[in-house]
């Protein structure tokens, strides 16, 4: 046996490639994020115990604040624009600017003409998921009118939106 010993060199790693996979992942999940799209109109939801199990897209969004206004979105814009730019051909007034329909959440439309166009947008794509989402201090009324108009354009399963109750009420 040698009385001499080897010295041994300490490892060392490099960590240059650890950060630059970390900020090559970064990278790719902000670029691949979906963020919630902008809504029309602020509507305070009510509560209840589920919560809403939405896909990404296809979804036909029938809003109804607090004063009965009806606003119609499809998160698609082709079908935005088939649907809504006979009915608004100069835009959609937003924040007082002139927004081209295809680009706009949602638009105000009347009752009277809900029907026809809930049957053009599925046209345009039959596999539409409807969604009614009404101010929780909506009058009733204007609901029921929205319910019996998809019951007369044959959408016979909707869903209407909730928020998840945050705790248990006593």
């Amino acid at each position: 046996m040698p009385k001499i010993k080897k010295r041994r060199l300490p490892i060392r790693i490099d960590m240059t490639p650890m950060v630059d996979v970390a900020m090559l992942l970064l990278t790719f999940f902000m670029m691949t994020t979906q963020f919630k799209p902008p809504s029309a109109v602020q509507i305070s939801l009510p509560a209840s115990d589920k919560g809403p199990k939405l896909p990404e897209s296809g979804v036909l969004t029938i809003s109804i604040d607090k004063a009965g206004q009806i606003l119609v979105g499809v998160d698609q814009q082709q079908i935005m624009k088939a649907v809504f730019e006979q009915l608004y051909p100069n835009g959609v007034p937003i924040d007082g600017k002139m927004v081209p329909v295809w680009l706009a959440p949602a638009v105000p439309v009347q009752e009277k003409d809900l029907a026809q166009l809930v049957v053009q947008a599925r046209i345009e794509n039959i596999r539409l998921i409807t969604v009614i989402k009404a101010d929780k201090d909506a009058a009733y009324g204007p609901i029921m009118n929205v319910m019996n108009d998809l019951l007369k354009a044959n959408v016979t399963r909707f869903d209407l939106q909730t928020e998840l109750r945050s705790g248990k009420e006593s």
